[in-house]
């Protein structure tokens, strides 16, 4: 007698398994680099990582333990809303994304063991040169070093981001400008100072401008706007008076000669990384040793802290760089 047919077993339908909502897209061109770990979302520039020696990274907003309208932030600074404990726990996990594996050439120094030389920022045009770890921290807006081991960082919410770097003479600076900052030529100071004390060329520097707010966001009065046109031959250029709405528009109205004419409009939309682009060719930057991220920080607040458009109570990003070990 043959034996009874065995059935295949049906196998239990599996339950649909939801799927989280993709993140936001970061990287959306060649020249920029996304490194991720652990919610930690980095920034790099492809120019600058090509570099093996060369540590660097612009912050964004995920990844932390910051408590911020409901939401986990990885909030980089000391504010007055945040604990300490929390900013340096968030240092950390920026650090460890921005480390990665040991690059080729760098021996056994990785991020994680470099030390962070952050600056309080005044939005000047001080540049100040590190060959140590200072005790306190200094006050001014940019700084230089040659000195591996060191981590040099400025802090950001809408302000513009500027690393460089001297790839033949392993020299770096780190650059934060505001408009003040942008007026007093802080980036084109520190390229003075990169070549003074390093002898850096300036056709061989490389730069990356971070994200910063936009000429689509910028809003600022006119009496700014003036100054601009008085120190730059090109401010025209920085900024976006077709945007504004006004008739005439503002930079106009700034040429006409009183009295008799319209009052001048309230605002203008002025275009921080165009300026700082600008001073850099100026300095003798080659165009495409120039690499500058078209993320405004005021429209794409899922991924960046902005003061302008969320307060004081908002968080701030860190751009850093540095040489390793």
């Amino acid at each position: 007698m043959l034996p009874p047919k065995t059935l295949p077993r049906k196998s239990p339908r599996k339950k649909p398994v939801a799927r989280k909502a993709a993140s936001p897209k970061l990287v959306a061109h060649r020249d920029w680099l996304e490194r991720s770990l652990g919610g930690v979302r980095v920034l790099q520039a492809t120019s600058l990582a090509r570099i093996p020696w060369l540590v660097h990274g612009f912050s964004t907003r995920p990844g932390g333990v910051s408590p911020l309208n409901g939401e986990k932030a990885l909030n980089l600074s000391f504010t007055d809303w945040d604990t300490r404990e929390n900013v340096l726990q968030n240092r950390r996990r920026f650090l460890t994304a921005l480390a990665g594996p040991a690059a080729p050439g760098a021996g056994n120094g990785t991020a994680r063991e470099m030390k962070l030389v952050a600056l309080k920022q005044i939005h000047s045009d001080v540049v100040h040169p590190f060959d140590t770890l200072p005790k306190e921290a200094c006050q001014g807006d940019a700084s230089i070093t040659e000195q591996p081991g060191l981590l040099l960082g400025v802090q950001t919410a809408d302000c513009v981001p500027i690393l460089l770097v001297d790839p033949k003479r392993r020299a770096v600076a780190a650059v934060h400008a505001g408009w003040r900052g942008t007026l007093a030529r802080i980036v084109a100071k520190t390229v003075g100072q990169l070549q003074m004390r390093f002898g850096s060329k300036p056709a061989e520097l490389l730069a990356a401008i971070g994200p910063s707010i936009g000429g689509c966001c910028y809003e600022v009065g006119t009496e700014v706007a003036t100054q601009f046109m008085s120190q730059f031959a090109d401010a025209a250029d920085y900024f976006d008076e077709l945007r504004t709405g006004d008739e005439p528009n503002p930079l106009q109205w700034l040429n006409m000669m009183p009295p008799g004419h319209q009052p001048a409009p309230k605002n203008v939309l002025l275009d921080l990384p165009k300026a700082n682009r600008s001073q850099l060719l100026a300095a003798g930057l080659h165009d495409a040793n120039i690499t500058v991220s078209d993320f405004c920080t005021a429209c794409r607040r899922d991924l960046f802290f902005s003061y302008r458009k969320e307060g004081a109570a908002t968080g701030r990003m860190l751009s850093a760089i540095g040489i390793a070990r």
